[in-house]
């Protein structure tokens, strides 16, 4: 008679060290310097505020779909906090507070967003993966990143991030098992925000939360209060000193919430109620990271309003940055669909288009083809 083996259903450990007043596990604080409190803090800020007046352009027609990220600010950033500059990351199209951290400009990502080409071009001296729209798609990439670094000899290491939704997706569950079976030097974080746009997590898998998967995968797994900098750090930290050690690949959970709508094409009241947001929002991780800082004196009111004004400027110069950028060329949607033989028709579909174009711009009356 065969023996029944029972697996513990807590096989990942769970991460908190800031309650929702901002106090602190005076064990767990990783007792970060004034300096590196505050950078934190303002690249949280910023994120925020970029967020806000995206949504803001996107609204006033000066920019294209947007997908906001406010409640996801300690997620990012605190995801990113521990890479090197040689490093690499390898980013979900919601991650743009991440890559500010990591050194992308701001009309950088106010083109990308507006759908300009160039907005996906890499900022020199930076190890980033351009963002994907394809759910889930650019995490195979970044685990072939991460094995090629074993292969070159380099104690680089990769982190990733990605949503609930794409946890779904074969690309990467099939990356998880790349990374575990050659021991690949990356981070696999998942943003789990609740939503795979309007599907409930509830609703997409059985498991008690993501990182339990990891047992399965041969990797250690580790589930963090998202909303939490101080816990966020700490477990990418750790994960990231393992994964260039030679310890392979871990898998976080970063357990927050989406306090916006999916993208600025999606209304969010359609699918949940207001007193769960209102529940999440009191849990906010700026504020939370605040009232920590405001009680350890490291933040006082008027630190605050400088950081604010610093942030609201530098925001400022970066958006008129991007309107000088930002000249749209409608031949670009052809030439760049062909390098060389274009085909006749397309070539007179091109033709025909910029004529009409130009006579419409001219204020003439177009003729009938």
């Amino acid at each position: 008679m065969p023996r029944k083996t029972i697996v513990p259903e807590n096989t990942v450990d769970e991460l908190s060290i800031l309650d929702e007043e901002g106090r602190a596990d005076a064990e767990l604080d990783p007792k970060m310097d004034r300096d590196s409190l505050l950078k934190v803090y303002q690249a949280m800020v910023k994120a925020r505020t970029l967020d806000d007046r995206m949504i803001t352009m996107q609204r006033q027609g000066q920019m294209g779909t947007f997908a906001p990220g406010r409640g996801q600010e300690a997620a990012q950033i605190g995801s990113v906090y521990s890479l090197r500059p040689t490093d690499w990351f390898a980013p979900s199209y919601r991650s743009f507070g991440a890559q500010m951290w990591r050194g992308w400009a701001i009309d950088q990502l106010m083109m990308l967003w507006d759908g300009y080409f160039e907005g996906f071009d890499l900022p020199e001296g930076i190890n980033d993966l351009p963002f994907s729209i394809v759910i889930g798609c650019h995490v195979p990439l970044a685990t072939g990143v991460a094995m090629a670094q074993t292969c070159q000899g380099t104690d680089s290491v990769v982190l990733t991030n990605f949503g609930d939704g794409a946890s779904s997706e074969g690309d990467v569950s099939e990356s998880l098992n790349f990374a575990a079976v050659h021991n690949a030097p990356i981070v696999f974080i998942c943003e789990n925000n609740g939503y795979a746009i309007s599907l409930p997590f509830e609703k997409q898998t059985k498991i008690k939360s993501i990182a339990h998967r990891a047992p399965a995968f041969g990797m250690p797994g580790m589930r963090v209060d998202g909303n939490d900098i101080l816990a966020m750090v700490s477990a990418t930290k750790e994960a990231i000193d393992r994964a260039r050690s030679g310890g392979g690949p871990t898998l976080i959970e970063a357990v927050t919430f989406r306090m916006e709508m999916h993208t600025t094409a999606d209304d969010p009241t359609v699918y949940r109620a207001d007193n769960e947001v209102a529940r999440w929002t009191a849990r906010d991780p700026i504020s939370r990271f605040e009232k920590y800082l405001l009680a350890s004196g490291v933040l006082d009111a008027s630190i605050k309003t400088r950081i604010a004004s610093d942030v609201d400027e530098e925001i400022r110069l970066g958006r008129e940055k991007f309107k000088q950028r930002a000249k749209p060329n409608a031949q670009e949607v052809f030439d760049y669909m062909y390098a060389a033989d274009m085909p006749p028709e397309l070539k007179a579909q091109k033709n025909e288009y910029l004529r009409k174009l130009a006579a419409r711009l001219a204020g003439k009356k177009l003729t009938p083809v």
